[in-house]
């Protein structure tokens, strides 16, 4: 199969345009959204294409130590961005945020590597790099919508919580329903998208490595190995985060502390 079709500069330019349609509809509608989204274009595209060139020298250099270190950096921007979102506080929480993710990506990138794919260079840049990138974008989005959804209903219901400890409950025990539901919320979109996916559409890595010269059936294997690897890293990055950070929520006596978390 022929490699992909490149888009020269002048017909990326063209393709711009398409912006124009939802802009117009966006001021028609007095949404106030289209300097917003001005501004995210802009962001997006300055930011993807300094990341293109840095990337393009790390695969060429690709040294382990190099490697690591913007992983680390991946890590250390999502769990910026997962505090941001959701109610906890920077000074807590980012550290158990940080090593959750870390941890969680580690265990699953080293299976995926050893047991599946089975690399002779475990830190190749062109390997690690984007699958590590991708299971990451997962596992925040999963994390702020669980963590949203485990703070918030704790902060709200927190007499369902001292009930079930004055009932003889241990503290995992009467966190569990609040567990539970961060866990619903942040994994029903996950499900759902898997048991659609190849139907209603087409996964972005598949399509890339078909685009790419990939032969489809190794693109699908690929694909299905993401997708495992996107659902179980994303689930153990929630489950992770909610027991570091339980750490700082509570007290020596397991009163849920409110000044741990930002002022609603």
């Amino acid at each position: 199969m022929d490699g992909i079709k490149d888009i020269q500069w002048p017909f990326l330019l063209l393709g711009y345009l398409l912006l124009l349609l939802p802009l117009a509809l966006l001021g028609y509608y007095r949404t106030g959204l289209i300097k917003p989204t001005l501004m995210a274009v802009a962001r997006m595209t300055i930011q993807l294409s300094l990341v293109g060139l840095y990337l393009e020298f790390i695969f060429k250099l690709d040294n382990v130590w190099v490697n690591l270190l913007w992983i680390i950096l991946m890590v250390a921007f999502a769990s910026l961005a997962v505090i941001s979102r959701t109610s906890l506080t920077h000074r807590l929480y980012l550290i158990p945020v940080f090593w959750a993710i870390g941890l969680s990506l580690t265990v699953i990138v080293a299976y995926f590597f050893t047991v599946v794919i089975r690399l002779e260079n475990y830190f190749e840049a062109r390997y690690l790099i984007p699958i590590t990138g991708m299971l990451l974008g997962n596992c925040m989005h999963s994390n702020i919508i669980g963590l949203n959804a485990y703070y918030s209903r704790l902060r709200l219901e927190q007499q369902l919580y001292r009930y079930a400890l004055a009932n003889g409950a241990t503290r995992g025990e009467a966190l569990h329903p609040f567990v539970r539901d961060a866990l619903v919320k942040a994994f029903n979109p996950s499900i759902a998208s898997m048991a659609v996916i190849g139907l209603v559409s087409l996964p972005g890595m598949m399509t890339g490595q078909i685009l790419g010269g990939s032969d489809p059936s190794v693109a699908i294997k690929y694909q299905l190995m993401i997708m495992v690897t996107i659902f179980t890293s994303s689930l153990l990055t929630v489950l992770l985060t909610i027991f570091f950070a339980n750490r700082y929520a509570f007290d020596a006596y397991d009163n849920f502390k409110l000044d741990s978390l930002k002022p609603q």
